[in-house]
């Protein structure tokens, strides 16, 4: 891969861009590759309405050789100021052929292969969702761990805008799509690690340093728990924390790339926005000498 600069393209990630505001929707308009050859991984949450949706990527999938995007949960909130009032697995279909009209790639297409430096690796877009199995401490089920963020007033809003039709539950909804996405990547050749790009991290530690941890029930499941393992994942890139950070867990490296929304970026160091490079690894997330580092 050559560029017009002459050197070889990069693979970029970012997540949780929320142009809902307007500080967001100015940071995505200042968004540029550094050469014709960069790809750009988009871990979900863009937006809440299609129309912001179909802006964002669309921006993006004009200036980047390829843009992968993998869902958030707020693009699969039935919003009432959206236009689109389409619910659960009918609102994510109409997603996936708005991002096929923009060339977008997404969980439903072949996965790409990543042949410039660094690679080659399989970028897996993935849909997972949560089945409420990162209880928190001392709680058993679903229902106690309800009880429990209903009475510190933590709640997701996933809770009443985020439709699982026609799955009787968001928890149903997960194992169809854990189970299909399971298959997917077993079928991976094995000489080709992964790159994951999934809203949710695979692995619970990346939400042990959340101010509430009983958020963690709407972060991921534990169905994926040793997939970075059983699926060679080079990196695994994830947002929704809005906790921007690189973790390594059993030597496999972890990549937290959202924005977040403009009170969280202000209080943060550095200019807000910046594309976080997976491929090729900067020498800051070369794997350290020890065998774990989860903060």
């Amino acid at each position: 891969m050559t560029t017009r600069a002459g050197a070889p393209g990069k693979l970029w990630a970012i997540s949780d861009l929320h142009v809902g505001y307007e500080e967001n929707r100015a940071l995505v308009e200042r968004t540029r590759p550094e050469s014709d050859d960069d790809w750009l991984l988009v871990a979900g949450d863009v937006a809440e309405t299609v129309a912001d949706i179909r802006w964002a990527l669309g921006i993006l999938a004009d200036r980047f050789r390829r843009v992968v995007w993998a869902p958030g949960n707020h693009e699969l909130w039935t919003h009432p100021k959206d236009a689109v009032d389409l619910r659960g697995v009918a609102r994510y279909e109409h997603l996936v052929e708005m991002c096929r009209e923009l060339g977008v790639t997404t969980p439903e297409d072949p996965y790409p292969v990543w042949e410039g430096a660094g690679g080659p690796a399989v970028v897996a877009p993935l849909f997972l969702l949560y089945d409420y199995s990162f209880l928190p401490a001392g709680c058993a089920t679903k229902a106690e761990g309800l009880e429990y963020a209903q009475g510190t007033g933590v709640v997701c809003s996933d809770e009443y805008l985020l439709h699982p039709d026609p799955y009787p539950s968001r928890e149903d909804w997960c194992r169809a799509r854990g189970a299909e996405t399971e298959r997917r990547l077993a079928a991976i050749p094995a000489d080709l690690p992964t790159i994951p790009v999934n809203h949710y991290p695979l692995h619970r530690h990346p939400t042990d340093v959340l101010w509430y941890p009983e958020f963690a029930m709407w972060c991921g499941t534990s169905l994926t728990a040793d997939w970075h393992r059983r699926f060679r994942v080079e990196t695994m890139v994830y947002g929704h924390l809005h906790i921007p950070r690189t973790t390594w867990h059993e030597g496999v490296r972890f990549e937290e790339v959202s924005v977040g929304y403009p009170r969280e970026w202000r209080k943060r160091p550095g200019p807000p926005g910046q594309l976080r490079r997976i491929l090729p690894s900067t020498r800051a997330s070369a794997a350290p000498s020890h065998q774990e580092v989860t903060r």
